[in-house]
């Protein structure tokens, strides 16, 4: 296949922004980025695709989602966090069944596709993971993903299982699931947070990450000051301390959030090079405040971003997280706080670096993944000018969703045209109202 653009946005290590060039892509791979050649596509006219007024751009990397809660949009409004999770979230998903698990995941990965996310760190829910992961390798998206481990919930109590049984089923799905789908999907070890884990689930499930090469460590951390007060009153100690006394923070662990955090915590993310996934829209719903990420990018902390769930968004694209990203940090740090630049490479390059992908996505270059958008920027007239300047404004800034034209994942299409190879929107709508009734019903039940 070759693709042609109109301009390329590399993120490669010069950042080079590439006019008047294609991109070769052969069994999933960029095997060449060249200066354009009509004499080479016309002797391959069927391998060409010309897009002559779209960009071309690394394919979008989220590292904090809830799949399994995209069908409970606008249902856990106005709620801040221990409220949401005791009166909405854990009854929501304590009442999911494969089928409404199934809806669910469906509505979540179309929409990240459609908005150009093409690899995501997922957090399971405690029941019928196995949905969750064979929607995943059906799909052909990129995933690190596990089962959400709660043996302890006095929010909600009927929403946990005990130790031993997350301990023993977490290992069978890791030897069933990692490394599938030729290594797009990979196994994540997910404790939910301090508040539902004990310190032996939180302390296996750390060490059993160990057993599998390119496995992640994914948990909440200091997402909320009510959920802190309470880490300290059974710990004594604030969250990321707690975390590393009992020993579960290293380089492969991803701590969603991270707003309330001391020097002291500060230091030991640093120290220990945890990497921080950044939810903004989620942070500013829910009432928990802004995470200092100027502060975190100055001392060298892996930053990236997450939109979290759909019903603390209430919108799965990156586009929105890019946004705010950028805006909400001006007033407390200055206008030239998170540049257009800094932040999308926090979308595309920073996120793959987090999961430890770097080497295989985040950036358009021979050798990666032909995980790739093509953006139309010329949408509404988003862009006036030609300057390569303004490319990156023009994605963080002004384009949305809407912006997406064509996604593949290493190679394969999976949005064309703005249409979905995978789905049809008219009947996973109708499935996921249906699906939701159902839910609902048992709920009440």
């Amino acid at each position: 296949m070759i693709i042609v653009p109109k301009n390329i946005v590399t993120v490669d290590g010069k950042d080079r922004i590439l006019k008047n060039h294609f991109v070769e892509i052969e069994n999933g791979k960029i095997i060449s980025i060249k200066q354009n050649d009509e004499k080479y596509f016309s002797k391959n006219k069927q391998r060409v695709f010309r897009f002559d007024d779209l960009t071309l751009i690394p394919g979008f990397v989220q590292t904090h989602i809830h799949l399994c809660q995209t069908l409970f949009r606008g249902l856990a409004d106005d709620l801040e966090l221990l409220d949401w999770l005791q009166l909405r979230i854990f009854p929501y998903e304590n009442a999911h069944n494969k089928n409404s698990l199934l809806s669910s995941v469906r509505l979540g990965i179309n929409e990240l596709l459609l908005s150009g996310t093409t690899t995501l760190l997922d957090m399971g829910t405690l029941r019928h993971q196995e949905v969750i992961f064979e929607e995943l390798q059906s799909s052909g998206i990129r995933a690190i993903a596990g089962k959400c481990l709660i043996d302890e919930n006095n929010l909600f109590p009927a929403f946990k299982s005990d130790t031993e049984s997350e301990i023993d089923e977490i290992y069978q799905l890791a030897r069933t699931y990692h490394n599938t789908s030729n290594g797009k999907i990979k196994y994540g070890f997910a404790p939910r947070f301090v508040l539902s884990s004990s310190e032996k689930l939180l302390k296996e499930s750390f060490e059993m990450k160990k057993d599998f090469e390119g496995s992640l460590y994914h948990t909440h951390s200091s997402e909320n000051k009510d959920e802190i007060a309470e880490v300290k009153r059974r710990h004594k100690k604030e969250n990321i301390e707690y975390f590393d006394s009992i020993g579960v923070i290293d380089d492969h662990s991803v701590f969603a959030h991270c707003i309330h955090v001391n020097d002291k915590e500060t230091n030991l993310l640093k120290k220990n090079n945890v990497r921080v996934s950044h939810c903004p829209s989620s942070n500013l719903k829910l009432g928990s405040g802004i995470a200092n990420i100027p502060k975190y990018l100055q001392k060298g902390i892996s930053v990236s971003l997450g939109a979290d769930g759909a019903p603390c968004n209430n919108n799965l694209s990156v586009f929105n997280e890019m946004r705010l990203a950028a805006l909400i940090q001006k007033p407390v740090h200055g206008p030239l706080a998170m540049d257009a630049k800094t932040v999308f490479k926090l979308a595309t390059i920073e996120g793959a670096k987090a999961l430890h992908l770097h080497n295989e996505i985040g950036s358009i270059e021979v050798g990666k993944k032909a995980d790739l958008v093509l953006l139309d920027l010329n949408t509404n007239m988003h862009s006036m000018s030609e300057n390569d300047e303004t490319i990156y404004s023009d994605i963080v800034y002004t384009s949305s969703s809407d912006s997406v034209n064509s996604v593949m994942i290493e190679g394969e299409w999976k949005i064309l045209n703005k249409k979905s190879l995978l789905y049809d929107q008219k009947e996973l709508n109708q499935t996921s109202k249906d699906e939701l009734k159902k839910l609902l019903k048992r709920v009440k039940n």
